[in-house]
C-alpha cells in the first residue's frame, strides 16, 4: 500500500473511517480537510448492488447539478446545416459535421463532452476507438445523441454531468468544488442519488445502495447514509 502524505493522514484524524455521518456532516468534513493549493473538486462514489456485467442490470445516464460542477465545460457538436448554427448560438465551442470528425481524428482532442445528432451518428461512429475509451462517445442514454440541440448544450454548460457503472458495480460523479457552500454540495448530492435511484434497474435485487463516500480530489473518502432527500 502507497505511503499517504501529511495532508493526507490529517485529514483522515477528521473523522472515523467507520461511520457513515449524515450527508450535511461528511461534506463540511471535505470542505473542512481540504489543505490544498487549490480549488479541488468534490466527489461522490456509488456502490452499487448491480452485476454490470448483464446488460439489464447497467446503470447509466444524466443529471443537471442545480449548481453546476464548478468547471468551464468545452462542449463540440457533430451536426449538419441548420444545428450547426443552433449550436453556436447555444454556445457551443465548436460544431461542425465531416470536418470536425476530421478534426477530431487527426488527434484533436481539446473538449470536454462531444453531441451528435442523430443523422451525425453512422459518421461519428468513427470516432468510436478514439471517444470511446475516453468516455466521450455520444449516447443516447445520456442525452448527447439528439436533435434538440440547444437544450442539450444548454444543460451540459449549465452542470449537466453523465454517470455510468464500472466493471465493479461504482458510479463516481462530481458534485462541485470544495470553494461551494454545504447547501450547494448538499443539493448536488441529492440531486445525484434522485438520479441513481430512479434508474434502479427492476433486475436488481438486494440491496441497492452498498456504500456512499464522498471525497475532494486528494482527499479521503469519507462514508455517508443516502439522506434524509430521497429513500432506497
Amino acid at each position: 500500500m502507497p505511503k499517504r502524505g501529511r495532508k493526507y493522514q490529517d485529514a483522515r484524524g477528521l473523522f472515523d473511517r467507520e461511520t457513515k455521518y449524515e450527508p450535511q456532516d461528511a461534506l463540511r468534513m471535505v470542505k473542512e480537510s481540504s489543505k490544498r493549493g487549490f480549488d479541488e473538486t468534490v466527489e461522490m462514489a456509488v456502490r452499487l448492488g448491480v452485476n454490470p456485467k448483464h446488460a439489464d442490470q447497467q446503470v447509466r445516464g444524466s443529471v443537471v447539478l442545480p449548481h453546476g460542477t464548478g468547471k468551464t465545460v468545452k462542449v463540440i457538436v457533430f451536426a449538419k446545416g441548420e444545428k450547426i448554427r443552433e449550436a453556436e448560438a447555444a454556445g457551443a465551442d465548436e460544431a461542425g459535421a465531416d470536418e470536425l470528425v476530421e478534426k477530431v481524428q487527426g488527434g484533436w482532442m481539446d473538449f470536454d463532452v462531444a453531441v451528435a445528432t442523430p443523422d451525425m451518428m453512422s459518421t461519428v461512429g468513427k470516432l468510436g476507438k478514439v471517444l470511446g475509451p475516453r468516455g466521450l462517445m455520444p449516447n443516447p442514454k445520456s442525452g448527447t445523441v439528439t436533435f434538440e440541440i440547444e437544450k442539450a448544450v444548454n444543460e451540459i454548460k449549465a452542470g449537466k454531468v453523465e454517470y455510468r457503472t464500472d466493471k465493479a458495480g461504482n458510479v463516481h460523479v462530481p458534485i462541485g468544488k470544495v470553494s461551494f457552500s454545504e447547501e450547494q454540495l448538499l443539493e448536488n448530492f441529492n440531486a445525484v442519488m434522485d438520479a441513481l435511484i430512479k434508474a434502479r434497474p427492476s433486475a436488481a435485487k438486494g440491496q441497492y445502495l452498498r456504500n456512499i463516500s464522498v471525497s475532494s480530489t486528494m482527499g479521503p473518502g469519507i462514508k455517508t447514509t443516502p439522506g434524509t432527500e430521497v429513500k432506497a
